[in-house]
């Protein structure tokens, strides 16, 4: 364990090296904040006083500060210099002094100088409080209206009420042996008086004494004239803090066994009264967002004094909680701005390129083809998200835009997250290529190593323009020779450095996707890149007809599928996946497989899961294709991209275990031919709210209706990896309706970053501090 001398020689080094670089905060990853909140800084609470909030200073006050600091540990060696060597048992650390009253603390000061009582530090660092700033953004997750709390004798029987009152008696009893109950009578400020009881819970009777103040929440049950509550909630208050609880709209916080509610609303307002003033937006700012300042939001969230004060509060919350997210995002594509290629992207080109189609482009498709061919002629990087339903010709527009790259002389480059789709991929861009003398190549694991290495020359020499292909692409022996163009199919399906070693020599990049994503999620989960959707279906595309049935009536439905196969038709039936479980999933399948060959004695039926290898998907989807077999059971394998143009059935057992917009990704892997299609969505489970549901994507083949209704259903999820974007961060959103807010918050990162990249300009240290902060990943404070 190192000594405080030593401590103090290893923190005087970077301060010093800080002070003589020109004070940019760049000494250690993270800044000296970071420095300060490490165990090192911990021996000397006064300089990390004096650095407090070090990254929101100007360049000149970051150099006093320093200096200053510097000169407390040169004091404090020459103090313990001339006492002489000092025991180990005195480098144990002083608690820091609380703060006086009406004292403003720095952002980054120990709650133990916050009045939260003997134990408050430790009770807020049981819940990963550590900080002022800790608790000024620990929001309560729900707010209740105490100002009136209503007469017992009014209220509904079941109704879900607060009261509040003094325990004027208590009694515990056990009807029959394993019951206990406790049951106090509860004296209400009106003169009221409740009947309060708690089954099977002891431990509670501690804070159930005579005189004691409480809160209590529940369910009122009436018998005759009595009112009793069966508590589900329950807070102490003491009289002098009477005020936070009740007679106004008070927070509900998360917390943990003896932690009370009380406690914590006591800790928030201590912690507002000593927050420094200061707000990271500029006015101008603002005023041009229309929130609120935030000092009066964090007093909003916490103490509101009315609806209307709750309500601002929530709205500049919620509205910096997205521009932290997406200056976070932004920050991390690699750099804020990136230089890229520059393309003339000729309209001739253009024409030429849908002359060859046999169909003329959608309305659609020519917007989002402009926005992508303004991004090319930029010397910006061009990074974009395409998104279109399935069907919606997502494809060939990326085709047209390798076209253009090819036409300039450059290479480009689709990558598939499988073989099955590099496959499909590569068909269908010969066919949109091949007769306007383009070159596409394919490269696949796969491959035999010879067929690999001739590939991968002809890349490196140029004599391949258009390269499909999986992860194969990205291996360290694939050079390219000049490559302008990088098309990421369902990029989310990649992990963000297999994405990046595509990207090496900085090409465009445009990222296709067939999953609809609802705006606001794709706002966020997608902040880096920038959003075309394609939002119209080619002409003379049938929508497929969907379904619902009980699984009492699977056997109409595969009488169905009969008639279909008779008529030269072929369908895929959809297991679910089992409990993450790969033995399961294939255990069901193929039961359900041998299950079909008796059920329909007349069909072919073969079967598609995860644990075959590539080249034996590849055989099977090979096969289905040339109409060798007529059903093909699967487990979700083949949810995204496969083509099969004469499957006209789409069956899905246990659908009720699959999203909505899973359920429509599988749909759509019929109705890619001319003939009529079908989906049969055979549900298990027979609820009222499963039907509900399952009924959304019964009555619409909108892909983005069904995506929004399924964001609200259940949540973000893990859409693109989320919880390395943030989004399970975000504690005030509401992503099914902040599309708003979203746009505007990605406006004003981009505006930020556009005129400092970095945030270098001391106008924008508090911004930067409070970025920051909110980064938890320490590979992400380093590239800031």
């Amino acid at each position: 364990m190192a000594t405080v001398q030593e401590m103090r020689e290893r923190l005087r080094r970077p301060l010093a090296a800080e002070l003589a670089g020109g004070c940019h905060d760049r000494v250690v990853a993270g800044g000296v904040e970071r420095l300060l909140a490490s165990p090192l800084a911990s021996p000397f609470p006064q300089v990390r006083e004096k650095l407090g909030g070090y990254a929101a200073l100007g360049g000149p006050e970051r150099a006093e500060a320093l200096g200053a600091a510097l000169a407390l540990l040169d004091a404090a060696e020459k103090k313990a210099g001339d006492r002489g060597p000092r025991p180990r048992a005195q480098a144990t650390r002083t608690a820091p002094p609380q703060a006086a009253p009406g004292e403003r603390l720095p952002l980054d000061a120990e709650t133990a100088r916050l009045d939260t009582g003997p134990g408050g530090a430790r009770k807020l660092a049981t819940l990963g409080l550590h900080t002022l700033r800790d608790v000024l953004h620990a929001y309560p997750h729900r707010h209740e209206d105490r100002r009136a709390l209503p007469d017992l004798s009014e209220v509904e029987e079941g109704q879900k009420v607060t009261v509040s009152g003094q325990v004027v008696s208590k009694h515990r009893r056990s009807p029959k042996p394993g019951m206990q109950i406790l049951e106090i009578v509860l004296e209400t400020p009106s003169g009221g008086r409740v009947r309060a009881s708690w089954f099977n819970q002891p431990w509670v009777e501690r804070q159930l004494k005579e005189g004691a103040r409480l809160v209590l929440t529940g369910r009122v049950k009436k018998f005759g004239r009595s009112v009793q509550l069966g508590v589900e909630h329950l807070e102490t208050v003491d009289g002098a803090q009477d005020s936070l609880s009740t007679g106004r709209i008070v927070g509900v916080y998360d917390s943990k066994e003896g932690i009370s509610q009380e406690f914590l609303r006591r800790a928030a307002h201590k912690a507002l009264q000593a927050a420094p003033p200061g707000d990271y937006l500029p006015i101008h700012w603002r005023q041009k967002y229309g929130v609120t300042d935030l000092g009066d939001a964090l007093w909003g969230i916490h103490l509101p004094g009315d609806e209307a004060h709750l309500s601002r509060a929530t709205a500049r919350l919620r509205f910096d909680e997205y521009l932290f997210l997406e200056l976070r995002m932004l920050l991390q594509g690699e750099d804020a701005v990136l230089q890229g290629k520059r393309f003339e992207a000729r309209g001739e080109d253009i024409h030429t390129f849908e002359g060859a189609l046999p169909f003329r482009f959608t309305n659609a498709q020519r917007r989002v083809l402009l926005e992508i061919t303004d991004d090319m002629r930029s010397d910006r990087q061009m990074a974009r998200l395409v998104q279109g339903d399935v069907g919606s010709g997502k494809t060939a527009v990326a085709a047209c835009a390798l076209y253009l790259a090819v036409r300039d002389g450059y290479q480009g480059a689709l990558m598939a997250p499988t073989e099955i789709l590099a496959r499909q991929h590569y068909a269908n861009l010969v066919g949109y290529l091949g007769q306007l003398d383009v070159r596409v190549g394919l490269l696949i694991g796969a491959m035999t190593p010879k067929a690999k290495l001739e590939m991968q020359t002809r890349i490196a020499q140029g004599d391949v323009d258009v390269v499909v292909g999986t992860q194969a692409l990205i291996q360290e022996n694939v050079q390219f020779d000049h490559l302008g163009l990088a098309v990421v199919d369902e990029e989310h399906r990649f992990g963000v450095q297999q994405r990046r070693r595509l990207l090496k020599s900085r090409p465009d990049v445009l990222v296709m996707s067939a999953t609809p994503i609802p705006r606001s999620l794709a706002l966020t989960a997608y902040g880096d890149l920038e959003l075309s959707i394609i939002d119209e279906l080619p002409p003379g595309r049938t929508p497929v007809e969907t379904k619902l049935i009980q699984d009492t009536h699977r056997a109409q439905a595969y009488g169905f599928v009969m008639r279909q196969i008779r008529e030269g038709r072929q369908a895929f039936v959809v297991t679910a996946l089992i409990e993450e479980n790969e033995n399961l999933e294939l255990l069901a399948a193929t039961q359900l497989a041998d299950d079909l060959k008796v059920l329909l004695p007349e069909a072919r039926v073969d079967l598609l899961h995860g644990k075959m290898s590539a080249a034996e998907k590849d055989h099977v989807m090979e096969r289905f294709r040339a109409r060798e077999f007529d059903v093909l059971v699967s487990t979700t394998v083949i949810e995204v991209g496969v083509d099969v143009p004469n499957a006209s059935v789409m069956v899905i057992e246990n659908a009720e275990r699959f999203g909505l917009a899973q359920l429509h990704q599988l749909r759509g892997r019929v109705g890619r031919g001319s003939a009529k299609s079908y989906c049969v969505l055979v549900a298990g489970e027979h609820s009222k709210k499963t039907r509900q549901r399952l009924k959304i994507i019964e009555g619409s083949t909108d892909g983005f209706v069904i995506a929004e209704a399924d964001l609200k259903l259940r949540g973000p999820g893990e859409l693109r990896g989320t919880r390395q974007s943030g989004i399970p961060d975000l504690r005030l959103a509401d992503l099914a309706n902040d599309a708003e807010i979203i746009e505007q918050a990605r406006e004003l990162a981009k505006h930020i970053l556009a005129h400092d990249p970095r945030l270098e300009h001391p106008r924008l240290g508090y911004l930067r501090a409070e970025l920051q902060s909110r980064s938890q990943s320490v590979a992400f404070r380093e590239v800031i």
